[in-house]
């Protein structure tokens, strides 16, 4: 069946999205997205290949290091970033690249956003009334003013606000609030998809709770889709149903929540959960940081891909490192993560380093002091200039071991005081002639 939009009119996107082999409605799909950024030689792969599916009724949750390619996947979604390669298809139809303006317009209704800075999304000179209903205009998702009014009124009191702050305006409310206000206009249009770009980020530990539970509230009773972008894979544990982690663009896993914190297989997922916080400092102060390093891969001559290991537990690698995933897989023992080191090692670890920290030698300090140690021509020139200023220069350079610019003061300061000595001697002369 298709479902009509308010005029009448034939909506382009079917009602139900298609199955998977497991009977699960594909909401949302990727299929080898690239995202570049500039041209030619400057040109920039911020998402390379990325190919996921998200189904209804689920939170998706991506995450990786800051500058990853989370939020220009998001942007992407919503039309904002254009592709280089691939296609984003909603419900199985087209999205990406150049559609009609009549299906612009319903994937604008159906897929929202809320952004991560509440303040710099939110427009200052509207009050919170107009804010909320401009989705409501733009689409005429309202049969009179009366009707209008109580859909924000109700919506506006759904996220924990009060009707009589509509009338008031961004500024006077607290980060939490303001969060609040553009979940509200996310979710007044009720939409099947919301793109949650680090929704809680920018807020208070105190706030971020509440501001969860919105939204799961939300789901359970509009049964919304969320995309949710975010670092922090201590709260993407608790309210997701499938984790994709990404690393410089790329793809690197795709696991339930639970199966991915069980079975890390990738180093750097590894090394994103290595580094949670454990709320005790004792025990975060004996943790062992798991460190990922890229050059454990050698993809010269096999190169990676993502691959299904079973279990719905997609890894990038190359044909040696899938089958070490999947015979780690297989053993189903769940991964140890976290190490924790007793005092006595911690201690011993710490002897161990400063043994194998040798100390610096007079050529060693030399080189930590290159990176100041320039020895620039503009020593030498006030030194010519001023000679005295260029001695104390060079002793106090000589001093601290910048060899570069105490010669540059140094040379700076002869040629000067050769330079005055032969004017003052000229002078002299002149002097004697005119006298004589």
């Amino acid at each position: 069946m298709l479902k009509q939009e308010n005029k009448g009119r034939t909506s382009l996107i079917p009602e139900h999205g298609p199955l998977d082999e497991n009977g699960k409605e594909i909401l949302l799909s990727l299929k080898n997205v690239d995202i570049t950024f500039g041209k030619g030689d400057n040109a920039v792969k911020a998402v390379k290949n990325a190919s996921f599916d998200i189904y209804k009724g689920e939170t998706f949750s991506l995450v990786g290091e800051s500058g990853s390619g989370k939020t220009t996947i998001g942007r992407a979604v919503i039309r904002v970033n254009p592709l280089a390669a691939g296609e984003i298809q909603y419900k199985g139809v087209k999205i990406s690249g150049k559609i009609s303006r009549a299906l612009d317009r319903q994937v604008i209704r159906n897929i929202q956003m809320v952004f991560q800075d509440p303040a710099a999304s939110l427009n200052e000179r509207a009050t919170v009334d107009y804010i909320v209903s401009e989705g409501l205009h733009n689409f005429h998702l309202y049969e009179n003013e009366a009707d209008r009014a109580k859909k924000v009124e109700d919506m506006i009191t759904e996220v924990g606000l009060l009707p009589e702050h509509l009338t008031r305006y961004p500024h006077e409310f607290s980060g939490g609030q303001r969060q609040r206000i553009g979940l509200a206009r996310a979710m007044v249009m009720e939409p099947e998809l919301v793109v949650a770009d680090e929704p809680i980020s920018a807020l208070d530990v105190s706030i971020r709770a509440q501001v969860l539970n919105l939204m799961k509230k939300f789901q359970e009773e509009k049964q919304v889709t969320y995309l949710f972008i975010a670092h922090d894979l201590s709260i993407v544990r608790f309210i997701s149903d499938r984790i994709g982690v990404i690393y410089k663009g790329d793809i690197v896993e795709i696991a339930d929540a639970e199966e991915l914190f069980d079975f890390p297989l990738h180093p750097y997922t590894h090394s994103l959960i290595s580094a949670i916080p454990i709320p005790d400092p004792q025990l975060e102060k004996n943790k062992v940081l798991f460190t990922y390093d890229p050059c454990i891969h050698d993809y010269s001559e096999d190169k990676p891909e993502l691959v299904c290991i079973g279990h719905d537990h997609w890894v990038f690698g190359n044909k040696k490192e899938i089958e070490e995933y999947k015979a780690i897989r297989e053993k189903g023992v769940p991964m140890k993560t976290i190490t924790i080191l007793t005092p006595e090692e911690k201690a011993a670890e710490e002897k161990a380093e400063k043994k194998e920290v040798a100390p610096l030698s007079a050529e060693d300090e030399l080189m930590v002091n290159l990176v100041h140690d320039t020895g620039s021509k503009w020593y030498a020139i006030l030194s010519f200039l001023l000679p005295i200023l260029g001695i104390v220069g060079t002793l106090l350079f000589k001093k601290y071991k910048h060899m570069r610019n105490s010669r540059a003061c140094k040379k700076g300061t002869i040629a000067g005081f050769i330079t005055w000595a032969a004017i003052l001697l000229i002078f002299a002369l002149l002097l004697i002639l005119v006298v004589i």
